[in-house]
């Protein structure tokens, strides 16, 4: 089995450290988009020193009752893009869906270097 086959396990004491100290700071975007700095204990940004990266969730609203949400996760540190995170990237997109978005029907895009990857979750 790959690599990038096996399943995630927040057992993993890196994974598990990353997802219990990560941290958001919210940025206006618009009526209806949030954008999301995402702090990580171990990750930064190489060039400001800040967030290791950023979500952005997108609000396509259809009619009063049917919501779908369009996430792009955009991790900026060089870490982040090699092939050895990529269940670490895999383990922080899930945990930022499940704390940004919930339960909405959401399609998921992970920018991440050679570790990108696109997701759909429907509920």
């Amino acid at each position: 089995m790959s690599e990038k086959n096996k399943i995630v396990s927040i057992e993993n004491s890196n994974t598990s450290r990353e997802i219990t100290g990560m941290n958001f700071t919210k940025n206006f975007r618009s009526a209806r988009a949030e954008e999301w700095y995402v702090f990580l204990p171990g990750f930064k940004d190489p060039d400001s020193g800040g967030a290791a990266g950023k979500a952005i969730i997108h609000y396509n609203l259809y009619g009063n009752k049917d919501i779908f949400i369009n996430t792009t996760v955009i991790f900026d540190d060089p870490g982040l893009h090699e092939e050895d995170n990529y269940q670490l990237v895999y383990g922080l997109a899930e945990e930022i869906v499940n704390r940004l978005v919930g339960y909405a029907d959401t399609l998921l895009s992970v920018h991440s270097g050679r570790n990108s990857y696109q997701a759909e979750y429907r509920s």
